[in-house]
């Protein structure tokens, strides 16, 4: 069911201007607790909207494309990735910042937890910004082209981008190559979405009209495939997947908890309005629709969180309690280089390193060894095949082969004592003096 009231814009609420409440393609973005709204339109339209009063704080127009937007630390600050650069503004639409740096970001994101700001380009450069002190902390070439497919996982905070060829990396800010690279879809990937509370689950979508369910404990196969195209999927509190293509959405859930989707509900849209991006509401049964006419919104039950933590997110914290977390949040930065692809390693102590096993421990284990392969009786076999002198030979090809392992073992590392040995014996450069004294090399 169509909430009537939130059609379109917040806006057509109190502004009667049916030009300029257009966004066409809208992105979206919620801050943490769901109490504000981002909206960015295709054509420049830029505009704060407060979901709970459902009232209109700021719009203004920039005049130039607008590819994304996302809040930064909470709803006093936001970034928009325009036609040439991603600029930073202020609730009250007043320009901050420029970041020429990162050029003409397609996409941006901003991990909370470590304070950075990233953008992937029209370059397909990557790029890493603290916004705490301004220091550009990563700047990479991804190596696989353009793209404008980015999501970021919130369990580790890498970055994962869907590629034209079908594979999905992800990245650290503290490594100029990717942590992850693995191959999802034959085609092109037109979405990413992570499970904000299952960690371990990833959702992508190709252009070959397939959506595929992903363990990232086991990057083999896919858990599920579902047929079907999304230009845009998004993960509920709830674990409810939305994707949405065309004018068409469906959503998803797993109802058997063994995390096999099935369809839940779907809503089509007015013929001729194409989605652009689909993102539920945080402890909210909402799920907000952004398309070519505007912005629209659903009820999904079930999808939100109803029991929200006011020490992570405040739907309805005071201007002092927000300066209160603003400070405590900035206390509580994360360096960037604790985001890795297994975040339980921080804090752990590093496994003793493997001493080399002594010459009588490796005599005792040949020994072990030979006493096994002594012990194996060959099965016989009829038709002359088991005579004793038959039987002697397969005997002795078990020990044979008991043996074998050792000796290649011995073998490398006789061949690296003499290649270290040899190496020295050329780095060596004796005096001019004293070369009449050097081992001369036996030429046959």
């Amino acid at each position: 069911m169509e909430d009537q009231t939130r059609l379109n814009s917040p806006c057509s609420r109190y502004l009667k201007r049916k030009e300029s409440i257009r966004y066409c393609c809208p992105r979206l973005d919620f801050t943490p607790s769901g109490r504000y709204m981002m909206v960015g339109g295709h054509k420049g339209h830029l505009a704060i909207v407060d979901m709970k009063q459902m009232s209109l704080i700021k719009e203004f127009q920039v005049r130039e494309t607008v590819r994304d937007v996302v809040f930064l630390h909470d709803e006093t600050m936001f970034a928009a990735a325009q036609k040439k650069y991603p600029y930073i503004y202020n609730r009250d639409g007043t320009e901050l910042h420029c970041l020429k740096e990162h050029g003409a970001a397609l996409r941006l994101r901003y991990l909370e937890q470590h304070r950075l700001l990233a953008s992937i380009n029209e370059y397909g450069q990557l790029h890493y910004q603290d916004v705490t002190d301004g220091r550009m902390i990563g700047s990479y070439r991804t190596g696989f082209g353009r793209t404008d497919v980015m999501q970021v996982n919130r369990h580790n905070a890498l970055l994962a981008l869907g590629h034209s060829g079908g594979k999905v990396t992800m990245w650290s800010p503290t490594s100029s190559s990717a942590v992850i690279e693995m191959l999802c879809h034959k085609g092109p990937i037109s979405a990413i979405a992570f499970h904000p509370t299952n960690r371990d689950l990833m959702a992508t979508s190709g252009k070959e009209k397939k959506v595929k369910l992903w363990d990232m404990r086991n990057l083999k196969g896919p858990l599920q495939t579902l047929p079907g195209q999304a230009e845009t999927l998004d993960f509920s509190q709830k674990g409810l997947l939305a994707r949405g293509t065309g004018s068409f959405l469906q959503v998803l859930r797993d109802s058997s908890g063994t995390q096999k989707y099935e369809k839940y509900m779907t809503h089509p849209l007015v013929k001729g309005y194409q989605i652009e991006k689909v993102l539920f509401r945080p402890y909210e049964d909402v799920l907000c629709i952004g398309h070519s006419m505007g912005w629209s919104s659903i009820l999904i039950p079930g999808s939100g969180n109803p029991n929200f933590d006011t020490w992570v997110a405040n739907p309805f914290e005071t201007p002092k309690q927000r300066r209160e977390r603003e400070v405590h949040s900035l206390l509580d930065k994360l360096p960037p280089e604790t985001i890795m692809f297994d975040p339980t390693k921080i804090g752990t102590v590093k496994p003793p390193r493997k001493e080399k096993p002594t010459k009588e421990e490796k005599e005792a284990e040949l020994e072990a060894a030979l006493e096994v392969a002594k012990d194996i009786v060959p099965k016989k076999k009829t038709k002359g095949r088991s005579k004793p002198s038959k039987m002697k030979k397969k005997k002795q090809e078990i020990i044979a082969n008991a043996k074998r392992p050792f000796l290649e073992q011995q073998m490398k590392e006789d061949e690296q004592m003499a290649r270290k040995k040899q190496k020295g014996m050329e780095q060596v450069e004796l005096p001019t003096s004293l070369q009449r004294f050097a081992r001369k090399k036996v030429t046959i």
